[in-house]
């Protein structure tokens, strides 16, 4: 059970982990059916399965699986050291590698009218939803029922929160000014995705912004703005039903690269 809870509060830390665990056993091995260990995505264990060459071979192949998020099995045959097996104990072993990746985080930069949907359908699809905005009328738990936080701040909360590969940036604030500063604070950390509400002509106008500071622009060229995807969409409803499609296409690997229209 303490790898389970490992696994959990790697989860909840909002890390990826797998766990891996001898399901057969034949002949002589380091371990019996059911030992466990538990493999970060940085290479870091709890538990063993034995030790030696094998367990260095299962974290590897384990941290493979997290990085494609699929688990799978592996066999190994003790025996075959010519074969780059371990070659230890002369029995076989097999070992499932399961895989936990924590629910992908919605973090909604703006409170507005749109940004009511947005929520809204961020978390029917599975998204933990984060809500900022400097205005505390808007920000409020009253409208925003299944956010996990409202905080009635913005360029501050976006500089400190702990943006990771599992974040999804939306940026749908009141003006275009604070678009660009959000956008400025997010566009160098390392999200999934980050997508920005506006004109053609407004986006063009942030990206040259950002270019004149020295922006890299291979952060502004995965930069989704226009952001969501082209259903012709009008109201914030259906807008919202857009941006979170594009997200779900990003998590799926089905989306096209970001600054699509070349802005």
């Amino acid at each position: 059970m303490e790898a389970y809870g490992q696994m959990a509060e790697a989860v909840a830390a909002g890390e990826r982990a797998a766990l891996a665990t001898v399901v057969r056993v034949e002949g002589s091995a380091p371990r019996e059916v059911g030992a466990k260990m538990v493999v970060h995505a940085g290479g870091q264990t709890e538990g063993t399965i034995g030790g030696g060459k094998m367990e260095a071979l299962v974290t590897q192949a384990a941290i493979a699986a997290i990085a494609a998020g699929e688990p799978r099995m592996v066999h190994y045959d003790l025996r075959e050291v010519d074969a780059n097996d371990p070659g230890i104990c002369g029995g076989t072993v097999d070992v499932y590698i399961d895989v936990a990746m924590p629910s992908p985080t919605l973090l909604l930069i703006g409170a507005g009218h749109v940004a009511m949907p947005v929520a809204e359908v961020a978390h029917t699809c599975g998204f933990r939803v984060v809500v900022v905005d400097d205005r505390a009328d808007m920000a409020s738990a009253e409208r925003f029922p299944h956010a996990e936080h409202v905080v009635a701040d913005m360029v501050e909360s976006v500089r400190e929160y702990p943006i990771t590969p599992q974040t999804y940036v939306v940026i749908v604030t009141r003006g275009h000014a604070l678009d660009e500063e959000a956008l400025r604070e997010a566009i160098g950390r390392p999200a999934a995705y980050i997508g920005m509400i506006g004109s053609r002509r407004k986006v063009h106008t942030i990206f040259e912004h950002l270019r004149g500071e020295g922006i890299d622009e291979a952060l502004i060229e995965r930069v989704y703005s226009p952001v969501g995807m082209d259903i012709g969409s009008e109201t914030p409803a259906e807008i919202a039903v857009s941006i979170v499609g594009e997200m779900i296409a990003v998590r799926r690997g089905q989306a096209p690269p970001g600054n699509r229209l070349g802005l």
